[in-house]
């Protein structure tokens, strides 16, 4: 069994008044659960930035692969210089609980947070129970409310099936 690692690091001045303003600031905009999430959009943002400052050196079509599947993630990037500019907040809009409330299917973070862990939320009509999920683009979307009756069957589910077939 392959061992987990943390894939966050904690802040090296724990009692930054400024810092804690900030996060406090960002946990609330976006619903976050706890600081834990800022902290590990912090090192995939910084993981994304070291990628990029290896490939200064390497070939064009390297960093256009690179800036490509960016793109496809939905971040707005063209060239090496986009990617290092990137901050935590563009991965926050790419959550699927931010999106949930900016197509207006929740009426708050919170809600929305709420929905996608008891799996009322359908995703390409797969139920996802992340809410750090980063949604790609051409899933953006095919995202929507599973409407259960306790006397009918999901509708959803009915309608995926008839596609498939």
């Amino acid at each position: 069994m392959k061992r987990k690692h943390k894939n966050y690091s904690r802040p090296k001045r724990p009692f930054d008044k400024q810092r804690i303003e900030e996060e406090n600031k960002i946990r609330k905009e976006f619903g976050l659960k706890n600081k834990r999430e800022i902290w590990k959009a912090e090192a995939k943002i910084g993981n994304i930035r070291s990628q990029a400052k290896r490939l200064i050196k390497a070939d064009v079509e390297e960093q256009e692969a690179l800036a490509k599947r960016l793109q496809k993630i939905g971040f707005n990037v063209k060239n090496l210089a986009d990617i290092l500019s990137l901050e935590k907040k563009d991965l926050f809009e790419r959550r699927l609980q931010t999106i949930v409330v900016k197509k207006k299917l929740a009426n708050t973070p919170k809600h929305a947070r709420q929905l996608i862990v008891h799996k009322k939320i359908l995703v390409g009509g797969k139920a996802i129970n992340i809410p750090s999920y980063i949604v790609p683009v051409e899933l953006e979307n095919k995202i929507i409310i599973k409407h259960v009756s306790k006397r009918q069957p999901i509708k959803v589910e009915a309608e995926v099936m008839e596609e498939k077939i």
